[in-house]
This record gives C-alpha cells, structure tokens and sequence, in this order.
C-alpha cells in the first residue's frame, strides 16, 4: 500500500485476533506500531512474537477507563513520536437471547465497543490536531451495526452506534486533515468468535453459519480485515472519508 513507510500506528484491541493481524500488515508495510491490550502478558507476548518484524511496542490498558485512554494515548506519543494512524479495533461480544440481558452486561458492551471507542478517537484525535499535520482514524464496526443479528442486541447496538460516530467524526474532523471510516466485518474466525462458536457447537456451527449465511462458503480471516485496515489507511484511499468499508464474503447480500 502507498504511503504507510514510516508511518506512526496505534492499534487498540492490538495484541490478539484482528488487531494482532493488523499489527503484523502494518510491520509489513514498514510502518512503526503501538499496540494496547487488555492483559499485559497478552500485549508482551505479542510484542515479542513482532518484533523481528519491525519497530512495535505497546501497553496494557482498558478503553472504557479515560485514564487509561490518556495514558496509551501518551504512551504511544512517546513511543512513536506521535501517531499519524489509529486502528480503533478493542471491542467485544457476547451470544444472548434480547429477554435474558441484564443491564449490567448491556453497560459493559456499551462501555467497549461504543464508549471505549468515543474516548479513544478523542484522545487521539486531539493530539493529532495540536501535532498539526492530519492523519487517518479507523473505527471497527460490525456487519452487525448494519443489519440485525438475533441474541446480539447489545452488540449490534454498538457497532451500529459506532457508524454514526464515525460519520460524525468524519464531518468535524475532515477539515482538520484527519480522514475517519469504518470497517464492518462479517463473521471472521477470531479467539473470540472461536470462543462464542464452542458454547454452541464449535466447528460444526461454523461450518453450517457459513454455508447457510455467508455466499462465499467460508468464514473470513483476520488477515484479510488486516488488509482492509491497511487500505482504508494508505495513501490508496486519500478521497474515502466518512465511509464504512463491509468485509463479509457477501454476508450482507443474502436475504
């Protein structure tokens, strides 16, 4: 991809499943990375996995906490000298029926993938416009913030709210020479999705998730959203701004 040499990435939800994958595209493209994760064994490991592969380091830290946003936010500045791209990719999910949620478990999804989000696009979009020279933001939706999933209300309420924060973002952040977009994945074999599948069947689910749902036939890789964030961040994608890029295997298609 043109123009991720050198660059300066900061990646949330970095140090295993997409996230990790991202982290390991963009070593690829040359750029230097900085990734945050929830359990600090997690985020070393993935450091070190990394590291022959270019400049990475990172931190552990929780999105739905402002202080711990404030510090990876600074602790990236002073790893990389600044950031010019984040990968705003920490989120989580859980499989349960609208009628079984509790408010408590309503809360913490908010408080990730929608709240954790906000506060981490903040912290950096600010620094990026007191560094003065633009950059690029990309928030992880979901398939989900598009169109409804049964037994994941929560969920698809927050990557649909992230949809509309990104547009949001676009519209007050272009003029700053920042560029904002989302990603919505489909069903992508991930630790996580692994882990929701096994409560409900494991590789049998999947398999039959993907012959019934998905017209390609096979759940997606994180690798392959890796790449998404890698364009959606390039110099190959300088006019897409505001935009949420579906990567999904035609999921979406099917009626």
């Amino acid at each position: 991809m043109r123009g991720l040499r050198g660059r300066r990435v900061l990646i949330s939800g970095g140090s295993s499943g997409i996230g990790l994958a991202a982290a390991e595209r963009f070593l690829e493209e040359g750029s230097r990375v900085f990734i945050v994760g929830l359990d600090p064994h997690q985020v070393g490991e993935a450091v070190t996995r990394l590291s022959p592969k270019g400049e990475i380091s990172g931190q552990a830290g929780d999105v739905r906490y402002e202080r711990d946003v404030e510090q990876m936010a600074d602790a990236a500045e002073c790893a990389l000298g600044g950031v010019d791209i984040l990968i705003n990719n920490a989120g989580t999910a859980r499989r349960e029926a609208f009628l079984a949620i509790t408010p408590a478990e309503w809360d913490r999804i908010l408080a990730v993938n929608l709240r954790g989000m906000f506060l981490v696009a903040q912290a950096v979009s600010r620094r990026m416009i007191a560094g003065g020279t633009g950059g690029v933001i990309v928030n992880m939706s979901s398939t989900n913030g598009i169109a409804g999933e049964e037994e994941y209300a929560h969920y698809n309420a927050s990557k649909g709210g992230v949809l509309l924060l990104t547009k949001t973002m676009a519209i007050e952040l272009g003029s700053h020479g920042i560029r904002v977009n989302a990603l919505c994945p489909g069903y992508i074999r991930t630790p996580l999705n692994e882990t929701v599948a096994a409560s409900i069947g494991g590789e049998e689910f999947e398999a039959a998730y993907a012959r019934e749902r998905i017209p390609l036939g096979r759940t997606g890789r994180a690798e392959e959203v890796a790449a998404a964030y890698a364009f959606l961040a390039s110099d190959d994608a300088s006019f897409i701004h505001g935009a949420a890029l579906v990567v999904d295997g035609g999921q979406l298609a099917v009626m």
